[in-house]
């Protein structure tokens, strides 16, 4: 019988967690991971519609 009260909490912390907005400064967290953002581009090269913008411009 107890189960009631565990279970509406539950719920609380599910619904906060989905529907409250969590604004993260992603270069912030970038900078504290130490993430270095060319090591980006060296993983995932350029796609040929990507290149194909570059020049472009």
């Amino acid at each position: 019988m107890g189960r009631g009260r565990a279970k509406a909490k539950q719920t609380k912390v599910a619904r906060q967690l989905k529907y409250t907005n969590h604004h993260i400064d992603y270069d912030r967290l970038r900078e504290e991971l130490g993430a270095d953002t060319r090591g980006a581009e060296e993983i995932y090269p350029p796609t040929a519609s990507e290149q194909e913008s570059e020049r472009a411009q």
